[in-house]
């Protein structure tokens, strides 16, 4: 079985600091995490000037500053790129930044980054998906916001633009989301509709979805998380503190573990219970050498190392070979 590959979603929760930044990087890493994901994007190509902010952005920022504004102090430089790239070669982690834009994508895929992921707010946008098929590079696609239709009309131009390996994320935008909006089971649609690899990525409060997500057969799982839920930003009050980070992807490898390979089977660990815990035939009472075996001076208790009672009635009707004490397990 596939091992399921965690994101550790950073975003924007550095506020444009490298050394938070870095901070968070060591987090991704101490948790287990196989990759740790940025936002690579420049605020003019990406929002007009007059944009409003989502309600959750107002709640959570300055109301007096404008989206661009907000997003301009967000901005990762080419340097601090660098320097993560960088830094999380030390650290043996995968380095993922999700473009925003054309110019970005191209930013990136100069940097021979392994896999593009494309935001839910990205899914109808032809021209930059076009783009990102063309790369050629593996995809995960976040289908927050979106139809089934949306998100088949996404995959198919990604496959005709030159995207070989695409994987679909169920997501719901809504920060936190609420657990009656989560939606797991669309999922599993996505998996069945489209024929692709399917994942989750979570914006709800806590682990739980996440580790549900696993167990539903997820191979991705992308979850915000950040050094401070009190930190000022967008995203931090939605985001999973470092030990809850920790929490999510040692209960996601135990699910991973769990799940098994599906043959039903018992297991090496429960094969010693067998004997011990079903039940074998026995004699109810004495029974002397030459008596007919009958429902009467039979019956079934532990341990289970004799004759399995699923054999009873081929032992009813036969005759006892020799005596047989009460609780005595019954031979042939």
């Amino acid at each position: 079985m596939n091992k399921i590959f965690i994101i550790a979603e950073a975003g924007v929760n550095h506020n444009g600091n490298i050394e938070i930044a870095k901070k968070l990087v060591d987090v991704a890493v101490l948790a287990g995490a196989d990759a740790i994901k940025f936002q690579t994007f420049k605020a003019e190509n990406l929002v007009c000037k007059n944009a409003a902010k989502a309600e959750y952005q107002l709640d959570t920022t300055n109301e007096e500053e404008s989206q661009f504004d907000m997003l301009k102090k967000l901005e990762l430089t080419s340097e601090m790129h660098e320097q993560l790239m960088t830094y999380c070669g030390q650290k043996e982690i995968m380095f993922l930044s999700t473009p925003f834009d054309i110019e970005s994508l191209h930013y990136l895929n100069e940097k021979n980054i392994e896999i593009i992921k494309i935001p839910s707010g990205e899914i109808t946008n032809y021209p930059f998906l076009r783009e990102i098929g063309k790369t050629g590079k593996k995809v995960i696609l976040s289908s927050g916001m979106s139809t089934l239709e949306e998100v088949r009309a996404a995959v198919k131009l990604l496959k005709e633009s030159g995207s070989k390996e695409i994987t679909v994320l169920h997501c719901n935008t809504e920060y936190p989301t609420p657990y009656t909006d989560v939606n797991l089971k669309a999922m599993l649609t996505l998996k069945k509709e489209l024929g692709v690899e399917v994942g989750y990525s979570d914006h709800t409060q806590g682990t739980e979805v996440p580790i549900a997500a696993a167990a539903l057969g997820a191979t991705v799982i992308e979850k915000h998380f950040t050094l401070d839920r009190n930190m000022d930003g967008p995203d931090h009050k939605a985001s999973l503190e470092p030990k809850e980070l920790q929490n999510m992807v040692r209960a996601i490898r135990n699910i991973e573990v769990a799940l098994g390979d599906g043959i039903k089977q018992p297991s090496e660990s429960e094969k010693r219970n067998i004997g011990v815990v079903r039940k074998s035939i026995v004699a109810k009472c004495e029974i002397a050498k030459g008596e007919i075996f009958i429902e009467d001076n039979l019956t079934t208790k532990r341990p289970g190392t004799g004759i399995s009672p699923m054999l009873w009635t081929q032992i009813i009707g036969q005759k006892a070979q020799r005596n047989f004490n009460a609780d005595e397990l019954i031979e042939i």
